[in-house]
């Protein structure tokens, strides 16, 4: 493998997703005969993340894999599960203010607030769970990785960058397979950049995606582990499941708060000012004393 780490990254990307191509195929004859019908993309997306940490786990000593993830989470429990419900504090006070502007102007657009409600614990073990994922692979693994190759400032542009598009590669489209139909992977995978034919849409979501990536990602930076950026994360997820559950009409809201797309929540400009604002305050909210050589060392 070649030294960089960014380029065995690559290198696993592309077998991770060849392999799903030849795989995926096979995964939805299996599930047919046992009884389960899923949408073929859907069993592509999970064949591929599979097959990602199949790849990854093989060539886990060349990706520095184990050392990478033991330094994101290295912190002991007690400052660390502080230090998350800081971020996720952090994050429901920016998204309140979202919903706030929202109820001020959006009328009759507000849902039903006890049906949403009772989502709540349902959307948040969800969040928690991408949150924890998300953090470990783009933070800990990706940016940490990269950091290696390139300054952190590269590294932070280039994994939020990656984060962004990430979010958004995947077919449009709901078919389903009953036979073996080798082509149906590479069918599935030419039509994962769909969406971003459609500009008015694609763009918005990409610059709210890369924004909060590059807050995930200082977060990451200033305080050396992955618990605040995972604290943040389980709060905009949970807040991007409950925004289309409690505001029913977006189109009684201006589109600068309303946003569009597959993730509207972040989709908005007034989004996007608040993650600049987070981006800028970071250094203090997250209590960071000095910072070293390389990343920042901050109170618990």
């Amino acid at each position: 493998m070649p030294r960089s780490f960014t380029a065995r990254f690559a290198l696993v990307l592309v077998a991770g997703i060849v392999a799903a191509i030849i795989f995926a195929p096979l995964a939805a004859v299996a599930l047919s005969a046992a009884g389960w019908h899923y949408p073929f993309p859907r069993i592509f997306d999970r064949t591929v993340m599979v097959s990602m940490l199949i790849v990854m786990l093989y060539a886990a000593r060349d990706l520095n894999l184990m050392p990478l993830l033991r330094r994101g989470f290295i912190h002991p429990a007690a400052p660390s599960f502080v230090r998350a419900i800081r971020g996720f504090i952090v994050a429901m006070i920016a998204i309140a203010i979202l919903f706030g502007l929202a109820f001020a102007v959006g009328g009759g657009g507000i849902g039903d607030h006890r049906a949403a409600a009772a989502l709540i614990p349902k959307y948040f073990l969800s969040a928690i769970a991408i949150a924890f994922i998300e953090e470990a692979f783009f933070r800990a693994f990706l940016l940490r990785g990269m950091s290696n190759d390139v300054s952190k400032r590269v590294a932070l542009i280039a994994s939020a960058a990656i984060y962004a598009v990430a979010h958004l590669v995947r077919s449009p489209a709901r078919f389903y397979v009953t036979g073996y139909t080798p082509t149906a992977g590479l069918m599935t995978f030419a039509h994962s950049v769909d969406q971003f034919t459609n500009p008015a849409i694609a763009i918005p979501t990409l610059i709210g995606l890369f924004l909060l990536g590059i807050v995930l990602g200082e977060a990451y930076i200033l305080t050396g582990s992955v618990y605040f950026s995972i604290g943040l994360h389980c709060g905009f997820v949970l807040s991007a499941k409950m925004w289309p559950k409690i505001i029913l009409n977006r189109a009684a809201i201006p589109w600068w708060i309303a946003g569009g797309g597959a993730i509207p929540l972040i989709a908005a400009p007034t989004a996007w000012l608040i993650a600049i604002a987070l981006f800028a305050t970071l250094r203090q909210i997250t209590g960071v004393r000095r910072t070293s050589p390389n990343y920042a060392e901050a109170r618990s």
